[in-house]
């Protein structure tokens, strides 16, 4: 009864501590094609000052996902690349995604095994200010994805972009890992990144470097192994290796022509020499075939039943005529094998019985004198060696 109580008082004490526990909740304005980045720092959720750092031995580990539902929505990653590493939260939404959307986040100490939870409350609107109709992808190849997610490697980017590109503003539209395009896992060597893919875009035209990169020519020197064609200083080496070769590029300035609705037409094909449909079908009566196709068959099987029960039933020869047939010898042998198999039968079926005549002693054929047995034969074995 004292066990039973004190368990009782731990869960109401344990219910009463999660019911007074309250999410925190934050507010961010992710913008539809723009890429949005969210640090997921440990001291947000360890509740610590902004003058005190975590120590470096405390390893947290996130999960987020949407209010409701097991995932993040479709537009929304998220990475981490080690316990004592921050996480991300980074993705474009699109155009569908617009509108208000509720992450939750929880924290697990590896520690000391508390949790904490955030929530992330999204409110998804339009940009403001000019379209950007030019967009270019870039694969870095120097840098993973969480490398370049903050924003001191990200502006360092634009910054160095800026140099290859018509002077113009240029903004982040989405960041891509490598690895979810299909790339693989480099193998554990010092300098060997995964690789991200980075994609910008301005209100201002590419630039004829840009255009050159991208050129058929550079495509088919990229297929034959040879560096692209590059007719500018490139800005961005040696903080960011691009891979030249993989480089999009994407002008939206000119509208795309839409695309023609088929016209219905009367369903009869044009003048071909391969087809050449008769104009006119006759009608035809498919009785006769159907009858030929189930009565010659049907005929066919009832003469072979016929045939086959002729020979079966009326042409037997008979018992009679078999016996007259047979010589006297064979059919007193036959009847005297029947008449010692019957008597055999009846000596089985009871023991106590009159001696068979088959047991009597021999006689001389040709005197017709009787031998009067020394001994009982029945009781003498057919095989001498057996008594």
């Amino acid at each position: 009864m004292a066990v039973a109580l004190i368990w009782t008082l731990l869960l109401m004490g344990l219910l009463a501590g999660l019911g007074g526990t309250k999410a925190q909740q934050t507010t961010l304005y992710p913008l539809v094609g723009r890429v949005f980045v969210h640090t997921l720092d440990h001291e947000a959720f360890l509740g610590l000052p902004e003058h005190n750092a975590v120590p470096t031995t405390v390893r947290i580990t996130y999960h987020a996902h949407l209010q409701g539902h097991p995932d993040l929505p479709r537009w929304l990653r998220y990475t981490q690349r080690s316990p004592h590493h921050p996480g991300f939260l980074y993705g474009s939404a699109t155009s569908e995604d617009r509108g208000r959307q509720v992450i939750e986040v929880t924290a697990y100490n590896r520690d000391s095994f508390d949790t904490t939870q955030q929530r992330l409350v999204l409110e998804i609107g339009d940009p403001e200010g000019p379209l950007l109709p030019y967009q270019a992808e870039f694969l870095v190849r120097s840098h993973d994805v969480e490398e370049v997610l903050p924003s001191t490697p990200a502006s360092r980017f634009l910054s160095a972009l800026g140099g290859l590109w018509e002077p113009g503003e240029l903004q982040l539209l989405n960041i891509t890992s490598a690895l979810d395009r299909g790339g693989r896992v480099p193998l554990p060597i010092e300098g060997q990144r995964e690789g991200v893919y980075i994609k910008v875009g301005s209100a201002s035209p590419f630039s004829t470097c840009l255009k050159m990169v991208a050129s058929p020519d550079s495509h088919a020197r990229c297929a034959q192994g040879q560096p692209p064609l590059l007719s500018c200083y490139d800005t961005l080496a040696p903080h960011f290796r691009i891979d030249w070769c993989n480089v999009t590029l994407v002008d939206k300035s000119v509208p795309e022509p839409a695309d023609e609705l088929p016209t219905p037409g009367d369903g009869i094909l044009e003048h071909d020499p391969f087809f050449c449909p008769p104009t006119e079908a006759p009608d035809r009566d498919f009785l006769v075939d159907a009858l030929v196709t189930l009565l010659v068959p049907l005929l066919v099987a009832l003469l072979l039943t016929l045939l086959l029960a002729y020979v079966m039933c009326c042409r037997r020869e008979g018992r009679l005529k078999r016996d007259l047939a047979t010589s006297d010898i064979q059919m007193f042998h036959h009847c005297t094998i029947h008449g010692n198999t019957e008597e055999l039968r009846q000596m089985a079926a009871s023991r106590e019985v009159p001696r068979p005549l088959s047991t009597l002693p021999m006689f001389n054929v040709r005197t017709g004198e009787q031998l009067p047995p020394r001994v009982d034969s029945a009781q003498v074995p057919l095989i001498l060696d057996q008594h």
